[in-house]
């Protein structure tokens, strides 16, 4: 941004901000067909459910596990009554597994404690395990029509762009300033219409590469005018990608192998999963077989196959060694349970060890 006086940056991003909001509303309105199924939809716990959902996944993706949800679970109440085992059955496949053990202490909190009746004020909801200022903000302003602003990384690229704002997001100088203007810019009176078309617009025209030909503002947006579109919004940290080498041995006796549930505070807590030896490194299988006997006793087996995958995880890099082997009988394991390979299917696990079980063991 031109070096101006701090008066008047402040005059010209509120005449911005006003008139980006009007036209927003009205964009939103006639011409926003981005169809989903929450929209326009004022049950909190629906929102709610939603907005954990698409937390770190594509709606695309997120869709079907929305619809599911809501079929399966069409209250709270049904929600906080339900096995545990099943509410994560129900979210597998879509990882960030925090999330769904968040929505399941708040659906009991809020089902015993509060009799069902989702909180109403901000604070309060903002007060509920897994719940952040966005999803707050959202839940406020679509169910109740309440003046706070969401922030999330559309409305971020849109504000940095149409106020050309170079300060990186990440940083708590970023924070601080674009929650202010973001709060600032806010339609108040129609809150819940304006944080729905900020969002919107973020998704479908200003995009990563923004169709800047097909926007309302673009005769405004100082980005834009500058051409410096493409190079807002700015990020000061890169994520540090940690590599792990997880090496499953999937024991079998008959139609049994040994399972577990994952408890300790790690990925895919509360999942189940084969034995498990985690290595510093790729390790030869000889060495990872000696492993095998030193650590769970276990002498008389025969190898039927091994392979290897990877996953790719925000910040971890997951090297998978599977190796499935047999053996005559079913010695006890401690924190393992023998388990008939067809229940395995009703076991939440993670996406990469159900795909083993569906394209090597049934």
């Amino acid at each position: 941004m031109k070096e101006e006086s701090a008066e008047k940056i402040v005059s010209i991003q509120e005449k911005i901000a006003y008139d980006f909001a009007k036209k927003l509303l009205l964009w939103n309105r006639y011409d926003n067909n981005r169809e989903m199924p929450w929209k326009g939809e004022k049950d909190p716990y629906k929102i709610w459910l939603s907005e954990v959902i698409l937390q770190q996944t594509r709606v695309e993706q997120g869709l079907k596990y929305y619809q599911n949800f809501i079929e399966t679970f069409p209250d709270i109440h049904t929600l906080a009554a339900s096995p545990e085992t099943k509410v994560f059955k129900l979210w597998e496949g879509l990882g960030y597994y925090s999330r769904c053990r968040n929505l399941i202490q708040s659906a009991k909190y809020i089902s015993k404690e509060l009799n069902g009746v989702f909180p109403r004020r901000y604070d309060e909801i903002l007060s509920l395990k897994g719940i952040g200022n966005y999803t707050a903000a959202a839940i406020a302003s679509f169910a109740y029509n309440l003046p706070y602003a969401v922030l999330d990384g559309n409305v971020f690229r849109v504000l940095s762009r149409i106020f050309d704002i170079e300060i990186p997001i990440d940083s708590a100088k970023g924070k601080k300033t674009f929650s202010a203007l973001a709060q600032n810019t806010l339609h108040e009176k129609r809150a819940g219409e304006y944080n729905q078309g900020i969002m919107d617009f973020g998704a479908v025209i200003c995009k990563p590469v923004p169709i800047c030909d097909e926007c309302f503002f673009n005769n405004r947006c100082r980005a834009y005018l500058m051409g410096k579109q493409q190079l807002l919004p700015i990020k000061e940290k890169k994520n540090k990608i940690r590599k792990r080498w997880l090496n499953y041995f999937i024991v079998m006796c008959g139609d049994e192998v040994l399972v577990q549930q994952r408890t300790d505070k790690d990925i895919w807590q509360g999942l189940h999963q084969f034995v498990l030896i985690e290595t510093k490194k790729d390790a030869a299988k000889k060495n990872l077989d000696d492993l095998f006997k030193k650590q769970f006793g276990i002498e008389n087996f025969f190898l039927q196959k091994n392979w290897k995958e990877k996953q790719q995880l925000s910040h971890q890099t997951i090297c998978f060694h599977f190796i499935v082997m047999k053996v005559t009988r079913k010695e006890k394991v401690q924190n393992f349970a023998w388990t008939k390979l067809s229940d395995t299917q009703k076991l939440a696990f993670p996406k990469t060890l159900q795909q083993a079980i569906r394209l090597h063991l049934l």
